[in-house]
């Protein structure tokens, strides 16, 4: 049976050389030992492990995600502080801005809005278009909140965190949401500037949001996604405003580039009519929420194999920016429709 330094193992000898090291005088003197021992006290590198070299010692994070230790993320906690923000009884309906609607809370009556970073737990979106921050607003006379753009997978975040939005949307006590994109046709019948209303979807993004989750709720039926009242009221709103709007099936993928013509076949073949990066992650935590869901998407460009142009993410934008009008008709006769 080993015992006294033998006992100690490999790691606990290297630390206590390691102390003895800089409490002999290498404390102030030595500038790599000074550079370790202030790491130390960062939280990233508060699980560490010391490799021998020639130079003494060399510090570094264990692989995997992210060692730093946080309080779980709290839908109630981030709700509580909008409520401090926003003491009024939040409006049952919530719209998610994608791609294509950023402009739609410049055109409407704001009563109440808050930069997402001074919410817990609410990514701040890095892609163009999503300005990220949440809008109390009235869309037509009906009071509603506006995410005014979200994350997505692509951006590197864990699903938890693409889709805590919409926790925090339910604890707050919405009880309905319209989530909206920009998506690439892939139905012929489609043109740029046209909308639909997403009647199912196909989920190819790789990670589930309810993967890991505790109990038998993670078990969730997605027969009927896409609430069907709601999407009356999308089409009553669209045929109020002479908007263009068919109905189809959403195809979501990971991305961030975008598909290839083979893909697209594939797809098309598969019944996907439209196919963007988002919404669908959002739709199934909505669902396991117990909130009703309604989808948008506005069709800002042939999907690729389909068109004779090159796909770009400012055409999508440009696209988008181009109809704001209509989609700002479309949301405000929804909201109408809704508050009757």
């Amino acid at each position: 049976m080993p015992s006294g330094k033998d006992a100690e193992g490999p790691f606990r000898r290297r630390y206590r050389h390691f102390n003895k090291q800089f409490h002999n005088g290498a404390n102030g003197r030595h500038p790599k030992l000074r550079f370790y021992y202030d790491k130390l006290k960062e939280p990233m590198f508060r699980l560490i492990h010391f490799h021998s070299t020639t130079s003494g010692f060399r510090l570094s994070r264990f692989s995997g995600e992210s060692v730093r230790m946080q309080r779980p993320l709290s839908a109630e906690r981030t709700a509580s502080l909008i409520r401090k923000f926003y003491p009024h009884v939040p409006p049952p309906l919530a719209v998610v801005l994608g791609s294509g609607f950023a402009g739609v809370a410049d055109q409407i009556e704001h009563l109440a809005e808050i930069s997402y970073a001074e919410l817990p737990g609410l990514p701040e979106p890095t892609t163009a278009g999503h300005p990220g921050c949440l809008i109390v607003a009235r869309l037509g006379k009906t009071p509603v909140l506006l995410l005014n753009g979200r994350s997505h997978f692509y951006e590197g975040r864990p699903m938890a965190e693409v889709t805590f939005p919409i926790r925090v949307l339910a604890a707050l006590g919405v009880r309905d949401v319209l989530l909206t994109n920009a998506a690439g046709g892939i139905n012929r019948k489609f043109r740029p500037g046209d909308f639909m209303a997403i009647t199912d979807h196909i989920n190819m993004i790789p990670e589930n949001p309810l993967r890991g989750l505790e109990g038998t709720r993670k078990f969730l039926d997605l027969t009927r996604v896409y609430d069907a009242a709601l999407a009356r009221q999308l089409h009553r709103a669209a045929r109020g405003c002479g908007a263009r709007l068919h109905k189809g099936v959403y195809l979501a993928v990971s991305g961030p580039n975008y598909e290839t013509p083979a893909e697209i076949r594939a797809f098309a073949k598969w019944g996907a009519d439209a196919v963007g990066m988002s919404t669908v992650p959002e739709a199934i935590v909505a669902r396991y929420c117990g909130l009703r869901v309604a989808g948008l998407s506005c069709i800002t460009n042939a999907a690729a194999g389909t068109g004779k142009t090159l796909l770009s993410h400012a055409d999508v934008l440009s696209v988008g920016e181009k109809f704001g009008c209509a989609a700002e008709k479309l949301l405000n006769n929804f909201a109408t429709a809704y508050g009757e």
